[in-house]
Formats: C-alpha cells, sequence, structure tokens
C-alpha cells in the first residue's frame, strides 16, 4: 500500500531537521556503538516527506557519491535526484525512462568513471547507462535466467536491487534480491559484467550468496580492498524491518552461471559472509517509528553507498524507501564501520 503524502521542502526545516539529528561530540562512535565493528553517528529526517521542483523527495532505493563530492539518490519512482553531501538539500532532479519512454521501477545505481549513470530497473530486470541528462546510452545484457517469469526464473519484483562497480572501474556486479524459482530459497544470485577495450559491458561470473532465511538483498557496495558490504533487510507486519550488515567475499566463491538449480548442493562454493551489525541493536538516538519496529530508529533501509575509508574503517551512508507512505520515513543513516 502506497499513500501519497506532499509537504513543501522549506529553508527552515532543513536546518530545523539537521540541528535535531545532528552529531554529538568527538568520541560519539564510541558512545554510538551497534556492535564492535559498526557505530552509529548521526540520523537525518530533513526530507522526509517533501518536494523539489514538484516531485516527491522519496522512495530513495539508492545512492552513490558523484565526481564533485554531492550525492546521488536513486528514487524508484524514475527519478535521479542531486543533493548536497552536508544538508542534504535537493539541487536537481532528473528523470528517468526507458526506450519507450515508460517510467522505471529504478532500484540500483552506479555512477561510472565517466560520469555516465548505470542504472538497473527490476521489472525486467534491465541495466542501462545514462547521460546526465537522462538520455539512454547503452543497454547490458542480461542472462535468461535471471528475467522475469515467464522469460526466466526470477519473481516479480525480486531483481536488480543492488549494483555496484568493483575496485579498478571493470567489473559491474548486481545482487538480486530474492532466489531464482528453483534454487534454494536462501540463496540469491549476483551477476557481474566486465568492461571490454570498447568500453562496453559483457557478461561475467556469477556468484551464489547465502541470505538469511525470510531476508531479501536490497543494497550491496563494493569495499576498496574488493569484497562487499551488502544489506540484508525483511519485514514482519505489526513487528517491523529486520535489517543486517555483513561484510562478503567473493573472491573465492564459486562461478554458478552454468548451474541451473542452486539446492546447497557439494561442490559449490557460496560466497562467505560475516555478521557486522544488525541495525536493531544501534542506540536509538531519540529516532521515533510511525509504525512498530524492533527499534524505532528502523525504516525500510534500501540504499547505501561508502562516502569514505581510512586503514580498513568506512563511512557508510544508508537511507530508507518510505514507499510514499504515511507510516514510514525518508531517513539517512550516518555510520561507521570497521572491516
Amino acid at each position: 500500500m502506497r499513500l501519497r503524502t506532499v509537504l513543501a521542502t522549506t529553508s527552515a526545516a532543513l536546518a530545523a531537521a539537521t540541528c535535531l539529528t545532528a552529531a554529538s561530540p568527538a568520541n560519539a562512535a564510541e558512545n554510538h556503538a551497534c556492535s564492535p565493528s559498526v557505530s552509529i553517528d548521526r540520523f537525518s529526517d530533513v526530507l522526509d516527506k517533501t518536494t523539489y521542483d514538484g516531485t516527491f523527495v522519496g522512495n530513495f532505493s539508492a545512492l552513490a557519491v558523484d565526481k564533485d563530492g554531492s550525492l546521488a539518490a536513486l528514487s524508484d519512482r524514475s527519478s535521479l535526484f542531486d543533493l548536497d553531501a552536508r544538508t542534504l538539500a535537493p539541487g536537481s532532479v532528473v528523470p528517468l525512462a526507458d526506450e519507450n519512454g515508460t517510467a522505471l521501477d529504478s532500484e540500483g545505481l552506479v555512477i561510472d568513471r565517466d560520469g555516465t549513470r548505470l542504472i538497473t530497473s527490476e521489472t525486467e530486470p534491465s541495466i542501462r547507462r545514462y547521460s546526465r541528462d537522462g538520455k539512454i546510452l547503452d543497454r547490458l545484457p542480461v542472462p535468461t535466467s535471471l528475467q522475469v517469469a515467464p522469460a526466466g526464473r526470477a519473481v516479480s519484483n525480486g531483481t536488480f536491487e543492488g549494483l555496484t562497480m568493483l575496485p579498478g572501474g571493470r567489473t559491474l556486479l548486481a545482487s538480486m534480491e530474492y532466489a531464482l524459482s528453483g534454487d534454494s530459497s536462501t540463496i540469491v544470485r549476483f551477476q557481474t559484467w566486465e568492461r571490454t577495450k570498447g568500453g562496453h559491458f559483457e557478461l561475467g561470473a556469477q556468484y551464489a550468496y547465502p541470505v538469511d532465511a525470510g531476508l531479501g538483498v536490497p543494497e550491496v557496495q563494493a569495499t576498496p580492498d574488493g569484497r562487499l558490504l551488502v544489506l540484508e533487510r525483511g519485514f514482519t507486519s505489526g513487528v517491523g524491518n529486520t535489517v543486517r550488515l555483513y561484510l562478503a567475499d567473493p573472491r573465492r566463491a564459486t562461478d554458478t552461471g552454468g548451474i541451473e538449480n542452486l539446492t546447497g548442493q557439494d561442490g559449490v562454493r557460496l560466497i562467505r559472509k560475516t555478521l557486522l551489525t544488525d541495525i536493531a541493536t544501534c542506540p536509538t538516538l531519540g529516532a521515533t517509528a510511525k509504525q512498530p519496529q524492533p527499534n524505532p530508529l528502523l525504516d525500510n533501509i534500501e540504499g547505501m553507498t561508502i562516502t569514505g575509508s581510512a586503514k580498513g574503517r568506512l563511512k557508510v551512508l544508508l537511507v530508507s524507501d518510505d514507499n510514499q507512505n504515511a507510516v514510514q520515513t525518508t531517513r539517512f543513516y550516518y555510520l561507521r564501520v570497521r572491516t
């Protein structure tokens, strides 16, 4: 259910929300531990139920850091926003569409080294390259098995949710949200593409990731050393969201591109993963929730990007997708992660 609510963004509202969720003193990371590996500095609801240039600001499914240091925030309603990295104030919005002018169910985002935008839509699914102004430049191939049934074996609304570029800029990786028909319900596939000398992407290896029972994968981000931060998420009515952050290593995993059904059989090495934190264990920091949650800080967290790194410590920004729903919140989370 999606309830449409629209309020105007004002400078006063931006300032007030920023003050309410500003970082605590210098030792905030120590005092705000979620786990031995993760702490939360602050959160911000500054963009919740706001508009910009006539477009609803929300429904965020992905984040990326642009070359100029600003944030790109992708809405799953076919809009790509440019946000100020400090205040989160929108500076521009670009509408997106497919080759026929039809809106996308846009979920994953990578800003390539030339400034073009690689964007997934989970409808088919697809990955397209867009210019800064929203013009389609290219479309990447997708394995038949990963396409939504009846064309393939993927379930509707369960395909390419996450997208990331591995270090070096040659390998692109997309994460499926849910298992394919015929696979174990706790195994999802990660597909890669390799950049050719001509600059296009061709299909690469595919890997199997072991997801927790009842959860899906809404986002994945490559770390500077070639591992992956993986978000796992689920929702239980009357209870709320489950959101867990894992560190995963695909480097010795089996290429599963030629394996029709993944059922946990011997000889298939899954991506190894280590739990970094369950977001429910983070301090609330005074957050409030509009519906039941295990921790009022929680919401429908769906987007993630790494905003900085030094000596195995990452600055990670998360965002929730409010689905334009009155009982959900567009919330940004500022984490520090030790890998």
